[in-house]
């Protein structure tokens, strides 16, 4: 299930994103924020610094991020998906409505999800 593990970094993104600029609604900071702590609650084994900055920059350090969210389990956590859900909802309501956010990935390869993706493939079968 590790397709919950790119959703929950894709609203770290999009939160982190929306909160910078001024126009964000209050709903996008709050849900933000309840993601920021849940994500940083999952991780809460390691070095408090190591998680705030890994939280902090979701897209700089997404491969540490991932690694530390599969290690953690969170990919398996409901609740954390509706956080990351919740994110989503808020800052792209026009994106989620249509569907943007809803993806099935089941027994996929060499797939990726999101906006402005590049990607070169090589199956060597």
């Amino acid at each position: 299930m590790i397709e919950s593990v790119d959703f929950v970094m894709a609203a770290l993104a999009a939160g982190a994103t929306a909160g910078l600029t001024d126009t964000a609604s209050q709903a996008v900071k709050d849900s933000y924020a309840a993601l920021k702590a849940r994500v940083t609650g999952a991780l809460g084994g390691g070095d408090s610094a190591v998680v705030d900055e890994l939280v902090g920059r979701p897209v700089e350090r997404q491969q540490e991020l991932r690694e530390a969210l599969v290690a953690a389990g969170a990919d398996a956590d409901p609740e954390l998906v509706a956080a990351a859900r919740t994110v989503l909802e808020t800052a792209d309501p026009q994106g989620a409505q249509a569907g943007k956010y809803v993806v099935d990935l089941r027994d996929s390869r060499g797939v990726q999800v999101g906006d402005h993706n590049t990607m070169t493939l090589n199956f060597n079968e």
